[in-house]
């Protein structure tokens, strides 16, 4: 039995991951204390505002903070049970792409501009697994094929700005799948995309998990892009995970003010003709994060305990006290968010 088969352990779990950066305006604590799991064949959608730690936290988990001026200055990501923060930059090389893939929001930037898209493709198979050129091009249409880029065969020698938006996502979850990881990170991947492309690339990624039976994180800011994908839910805040959720418990009972707030703001079509609603105020700085809970100053339920004291991730509960499964909130009044 492989450690990734044995009960209990998840296949990827971020355990009270603390990173910061240094700024001349002191330290920003960019990821406060997170913590979430992700097993195979599950995804796990994390979404909050820009700035709120999402990024970063996918960025330590792959190994490529930027350090300085960024630092982990706490916790644990744990792979198959192994603790990838205590690998030596060896070793992550061999976890990175084989093992742990990441998919990154801007494929025009992510691409090199000067390498046909059959080259980069290619390169990940000569120097992982040893292929000859002819075998790596053929392993590269072969992936265009899978995620469905037209005449694969004609366009593998094209170049990155040949393709749209659309096509070069593609090719960007053809690399992330080249090696057939265990988990895939996709931070933003329908970003700058219009409405009917974003629908066909998240119906790619759910359609590709299912078959290679991966755990997939998918980072967002949308909660209309995960509807229909994602499993579970971790909302973040100001470096903090505020609500954990099923995916539809989520969207049916928030338990977090910052969580219904979202739900608020997404447009309806019951809703024409009204005021689109929108959280007023600003994420705080990193810098100088307010005391107590980091929504307080945009938070209509606000009181006295909110600004002294940080609300821990509460267990969730029916009104009779039943748990539900999964749930958990960072809120010292959850039950008037979700019962009302």
């Amino acid at each position: 039995m492989t450690k990734a088969e044995v009960p209990g352990v998840p296949l990827l779990e971020v355990r009270d991951l603390h990173v910061e950066f240094h700024t001349r305006d002191g330290a920003a604590k960019a990821v406060n204390g997170v913590s979430y799991t992700v097993d195979a064949g599950e995804t796990l959608a994390v979404l909050g505002e820009s700035g709120s730690g999402k990024s970063v936290t996918a960025q330590t988990i792959m190994g490529i903070l930027d350090t300085p001026p960024g630092k982990v200055t706490g916790g644990q990501v744990l792979f198959r049970g192994e603790d990838l923060l205590t690998m030596s930059e060896q070793e992550r090389r061999r976890v990175r792409g084989d093992k742990i893939a990441m998919i990154f929001q801007d494929a025009l930037s992510a691409l090199n501009p000067v390498l046909s898209v059959g080259y980069q493709l290619g390169e990940l198979f000569r120097v992982h697994r040893g292929m000859s050129r002819r075998e790596a091009r053929a392993k590269a249409v072969e992936l265009m094929d899978r995620v469905r880029i037209p005449a694969a065969k004609e366009r593998v020698n094209d170049y990155p700005h040949q393709f749209s938006g659309g096509m070069r996502q593609r090719i960007m979850i053809a690399m992330a799948l080249a090696l057939e990881p265990d988990v895939i990170i996709a931070d933003e991947p329908t970003t700058a995309l219009d409405v009917t492309v974003q629908a066909q690339v998240m119906d790619l990624l759910a359609e590709l998990q299912r078959d290679f039976h991966m755990g997939l994180i998918l980072i967002t800011h949308d909660l209309g892009v995960v509807a229909d994908v994602a499993d579970k839910i971790a909302v973040m805040y100001a470096g903090r995970i505020v609500e954990n959720a099923p995916v539809h418990e989520l969207y049916k009972r928030p338990a977090h003010p910052y969580t219904r707030g979202l739900l608020d703001s997404i447009p309806r079509l019951d809703h024409k003709g009204k005021e689109l609603y929108a959280i007023k105020g600003l994420p705080p700085s990193l810098t100088a994060i307010p005391s107590g809970c980091a929504f307080n100053p945009r938070c209509t339920q606000a009181r006295d305990v909110c600004r002294s004291e940080i609300p821990p991730l509460l267990d969730v509960t029916e009104p009779d006290g039943t748990p539900i499964g999964g749930r958990t909130s960072a809120c010292h009044f959850w039950k008037e968010t979700i019962h009302g």
